[in-house]
């Protein structure tokens, strides 16, 4: 396992904003709030609050960053959400291509398009593909996923919101973990969490746990056991991490 090293920004990049409800994660979207707080404040950008929107002068901020950074793309929207055009995403991964001293991590709760995706393009190396899992409803998702011909496959279990101790790893090489945030959190338990854990650690797959989150029983912040779980995965490619 590894850690970042240091000089590594970490880096958010929104060309693609807003979406729609697809499964339980989606009650509480964090986004969504912020992006009508924005839209009241007259934020040009969110002018459609949390309508689906592409954003064409957002598409060269990658290229003016000089210095490698992790870059998590569209923190507030789906890039694989149907209304995005297919023109727009293929030019999206073409900034994403030619941007390679950056590892971007394209997170979507649709995988079955980035799927299609991979079969259409020359899928890039600094390019990691994830799904969400909130529960087992969404364990359909890792099937999509895995047929997406990407060097980091990641799961992101946030917010965890049931047991999901017989889910199938294969195939992935770095899971987050993370309860719900706000006054409304519904919560998660520490059992589910360290079920995760235990199956990370048996099947070599980098553990990361973010948060316990709001209205939880659990004091210990990011603490897990005694201990902060900050894995990440060895990819090959520009990447360099530090070994822990």
């Amino acid at each position: 396992m590894a850690a970042l090293r240091s000089e590594w920004k970490h880096e958010i990049w929104n060309p693609v904003t807003g979406c729609s409800p697809v499964s339980e994660g989606c009650e509480h979207c964090y986004a969504r709030g912020i992006a009508l707080k924005l839209q009241g404040m007259g934020v040009l950008k969110y002018r459609e609050g949390f309508s689906v929107a592409v954003h064409e002068d957002a598409l060269g901020i990658p290229s003016g960053w000089k210095k490698p950074r992790l870059v998590f793309v569209t923190s507030m929207g789906d890039l694989m959400h149907p209304d995005v055009p297919d023109d727009f995403v293929l030019r999206v991964f073409d900034v994403m291509r030619c941007c390679d001293r950056h590892v971007f991590q394209l997170l979507t709760k649709r995988p079955e398009r980035m799927a299609e995706l991979s079969g259409r393009i020359s899928w890039p190396g600094n390019v990691w593909a994830g799904a969400t899992v909130e529960n087992r409803g969404a364990y359909h998702r890792l099937d999509s996923l895995r047929r997406v011909d990407a060097v980091v496959r990641f799961v992101s279990f946030e917010p965890l919101l049931s047991d999901v101790s017989d889910i199938d790893l294969t195939g992935i090489h770095w899971a987050a973990v993370g309860g719900e945030s706000g006054p409304d959190a519904r919560p998660m338990k520490i059992e589910w969490v360290r079920a995760l854990r235990d199956m990370c650690i048996a099947g070599g797959i980098a553990f990361y746990f973010k948060q316990w989150g709001g209205e939880n029983q659990y004091s210990g912040g990011r603490t897990l056991d005694g201990r902060i779980w900050d894995e990440m995965p060895e990819p090959s490619g520009q990447l360099r991490l530090n070994g822990i």
